[in-house]
């Protein structure tokens, strides 16, 4: 990787000469939509040598190779004018869809909402240039850009708002591992982001395709909605570096504003997801779902199109806070709901700091089978390694942590009969759930009463406590002052 860090830095320290680029978001976008004309360019020329009849969605004079390769090529307002003129008119209006045009379609998806942002023409010729001293025909340069690629990921997201977190390998690898999905079933993740769940999942599936024929399959088995224009962009990069030829099924829309638009045709085997949570969803969205379980909350709003979107049979894995787990009214009957309708067989608790520094809320990985009523959850909670207090952004979680798990874990097909009880793992049976209002938050009955030690906590209760000291001291004074009122005006 060695070679490609300093060019990527270089754009960077370009990009931040320009007054038209403010801030890491606008730079990561602006590099994103180079990258994926670049990538596309490399890709295509691959397609020329290998299928006689290749036919460019893109017209030839807007195609990378011909106004970008050339470094003496064109500059300055010339440049400028290109791109805001001709370049991004042109592929926002491509006439395509993903049946008769599909990659034309991804085209158009990944620049509908793109915006060019550099105003130095001069300053854009030189990014470009520093662009094209990467080969993405080279195996090797492809594969050294997945880490780098992951890097602009984990930037993109230190810029980014609440909710919207970069998912630890360690966990997405994990969830791939336990949902062991296999060739010829679909995959999808409801909020891509990135596309870190898909690329994991690509990478699963590709050890199982061994010939042609499997390939093919592969390529049809990956779908996935995104909403944000920057990380649809992204996650349609990531694909094509790892070999989906035509990420077409990465939509670019709210997959939450289409639940009564899904039929039985659209419903899949595996779903992987991390969907955003602490947001709240823009007012109408929980309007299309059923009326016993609307609610503005993006996380909960996604667990219900979960369930709707598996086939009978099928397998999800999703990342959720703590608060689903405990949250009582509508968050109570989403659970009942899940509970009746599927087999929540799994809840692996992740401790603090998983996220960090995104987010220091705590976290749980749900995994549950659609068909089947859950008679009894298996808990386990996830301790942090020897010697760790906590994870951060240069100790990240790994996937070897999960070892215990896996050892542990056993097969769906006997119901998990080889499980057993030990101090991280504990069963909790319906009845139980059912009669503590499904409320999910059940605690490790092998460890005694817990207490934190960590400041921010303590900090946090002793704040929580003198504001209720507070409020209690509020509430007194008002009875008080309302009795000497009544008092005097009796007198």
């Amino acid at each position: 990787m060695s070679n490609l860090t300093p060019v990527i830095k270089s754009i960077q320290d370009i990009m931040r000469q320009d007054s038209g680029v403010d801030g890491d978001a606008q730079r990561i976008s602006q590099l994103t939509w180079l990258l994926f004309l670049k990538v596309f360019d490399a890709l295509e020329e691959e397609l020329e040598l290998t299928r006689d009849d290749y036919q460019s969605p893109i017209a030839e004079h807007l195609r990378w190779r011909h106004w970008a390769a050339d470094a003496e090529g064109m500059t300055g307002d010339a440049l400028l004018d290109f791109v805001d003129k001709q370049l991004f008119p042109a592929l926002k209006g491509l006439s395509a869809d993903p049946q008769r045009n599909p990659r034309g379609y991804v085209v158009r998806g990944v620049f509908e909402d793109a915006y060019n942002y550099m105003k130095s023409g001069h300053l854009l010729r030189q990014v470009v240039n520093k662009l094209n001293a990467i080969d993405f025909n080279r195996q090797a340069e492809r594969h050294q850009f997945n880490d780098l690629y992951e890097k602009i990921l984990r930037d993109l997201q230190s810029a980014g708002n609440a909710g919207e977190f970069y998912t630890p390998r360690a966990v997405t690898q994990f969830m791939v591992d336990m949902t062991n999905p296999q060739l010829g079933e679909s995959v999808m993740d409801p909020a891509t982001g990135t596309g870190g769940f898909l690329v994991c999942a690509i990478e699963h599936l590709r050890k199982q395709a061994n010939n042609d024929e499997d390939q093919r399959v592969l390529q049809n088995s990956i779908r996935g909605f995104e909403k944000k224009q920057l990380p649809h962009m992204l996650c349609v990069t990531n694909l094509l570096l790892h070999g989906i030829e035509i990420p077409s099924q990465i939509v670019h829309d709210n997959t939450l504003a289409n639940y009564r638009q899904f039929t039985a045709a659209d419903r899949v085997n595996v779903i992987l997801t991390n969907p955003p949570f602490g947001g709240i969803e823009e007012p109408g969205i929980e309007a299309g779902f059923p009326a016993d379980v609307r609610t503005k909350e993006t996380a909960d709003l996604f667990l219900v199109l979960i369930q709707h979107l598996l086939k009978p049979g099928g397998r999800a894995a999703v990342v959720l806070p703590d608060g689903f787990l405990f949250g009582e009214g509508v968050k109570a009957r989403i659970k009942e709901q899940l509970l009746q309708h599927c087999n929540l067989h799994t809840i692996v608790r992740l401790p603090n700091g998983v996220f960090a520094p995104y987010t220091g809320i705590k976290t749980n990985l749900l995994f549950f089978t659609k068909g089947q009523p859950t008679q009894h959850i298996w808990y386990y909670e996830h301790p942090y390694p020897q010697g760790v207090k906590t994870y951060n952004k240069t100790k990240p979680i790994r996937i070897d942590e999960f070892d215990a798990e896996k050892a542990w874990w056993g097969t769906e097909a006997d119901g998990f009969a080889a499980r057993v009880e030990n101090e991280r793992a504990w069963k909790v049976d319906i009845d139980q759930i059912k009669a503590a209002g499904y409320n999910l938050d059940q605690k490790n009955p092998h460890i005694g009463e817990q207490h934190s030690h960590d400041p921010d906590e303590l900090l946090a209760d002793y704040a929580r406590l003198q504001a209720e000291a507070q409020a209690l001291r509020d509430e007194l004074k008002g009875i008080l002052a309302q009795s000497l009122a009544k008092t005097a005006a009796s007198a």
